[in-house]
């Protein structure tokens, strides 16, 4: 059931309370919902609370107000099915008898699959990386986004690019830099937004997948193909050398051999 308390009460109650303890926002299965899908908000304060007020941005009246139910503590706010005017930024704050809380920290409720035609995304100059090394990640799209984001498989890792427009009528965003560390948060999509509705995302892209090989399995093979290079040499220097001696070995038998020759002529007269 729903408390009807006045604003002008709970703001007085908000400043008179002090600087307490804020709650905790949270959504669940993810902050990042399907368009369609539900997802439900959770608000948990301390076990004196007895009513949460859950605020959207951009209105100065709560969105809805919860009491507590179940362990915890917390307030349960169900969206049934996920729309364009439920995505957005979120904060909550909890009143008791003595006062309310402060807000709590904003929850960013995103909705995806509301811009049809997927992005491609793509790995410079490979998704085959050495240890140690960086890789670009390119997004684009045939649509002339404003900006995407590029996220990870926990959707906690997420990064944000103003789009550039090419003349081909595509848009695309570079995101340099990604490392090993940053890599183990894949594998990664990336979506297209209008930054008039930043909340609201494009269908994912098809996930990539980097792979950081050590730097040792890379050049040792490299290392190792050195003295195979210097053995061919060696050994055609070699072959070349006997040949010369064998060469020299004809020539200087058949030199002996007509100098005999002459000899036993020269007797024979």
């Amino acid at each position: 059931s729903h408390f009807n308390i006045p604003c002008s009460h709970l703001l007085l109650t908000y400043f008179l309370a002090g600087n307490l303890q804020k709650p905790t926002l949270w959504a669940a299965p993810s902050s990042v919902i399907a368009s369609g899908s539900d997802v439900t908000i959770w608000c948990e304060g301390t076990k004196e609370s007895r009513i949460y007020f859950l605020y959207k941005e951009g209105s100065s009246a709560p969105w809805d107000s919860q009491t507590p139910k179940g362990p915890g503590n917390k307030a349960m706010f169900f969206i049934a099915s996920m729309e364009k005017q439920h995505a957005g930024q979120y904060r909550c704050y909890s009143y008791k008898s003595t006062g309310g809380t402060e807000r709590s920290d904003p929850l960013e409720l995103v909705m995806t699959g509301v811009h049809h035609g997927k992005p491609t995304l793509s790995a410079f100059p490979s998704p085959v990386v050495i240890s140690g090394g960086n890789v670009t990640l390119q997004c684009v799209s045939s649509k002339g986004y404003n900006g995407f984001i590029l996220t990870g498989e926990d959707l906690k890792f997420s990064r944000s690019q103003m789009a550039q427009l090419l003349h081909t009528g595509q848009s695309q965003a570079l995101f340099p830099v990604i490392s090993m560390a940053a890599s183990k948060s894949g594998p990664f999509r990336c979506c297209g937004y209008y930054t008039n509705t930043s909340h609201v995302w494009s269908e994912a892209s098809d996930t990539l997948e980097l792979h950081f090989s050590g730097e040792e399995t890379i050049s040792q093979p490299q290392n190792m193909s050195k003295p195979q290079d210097h053995t061919v040499e060696n050994l055609i220097r070699l072959g070349m050398a006997g040949l010369i001696f064998l060469v020299l070995g004809i020539l200087l038998f058949e030199a002996c051999h007509s100098q005999r020759r002459e000899t036993a002529i020269v007797f024979a007269w």
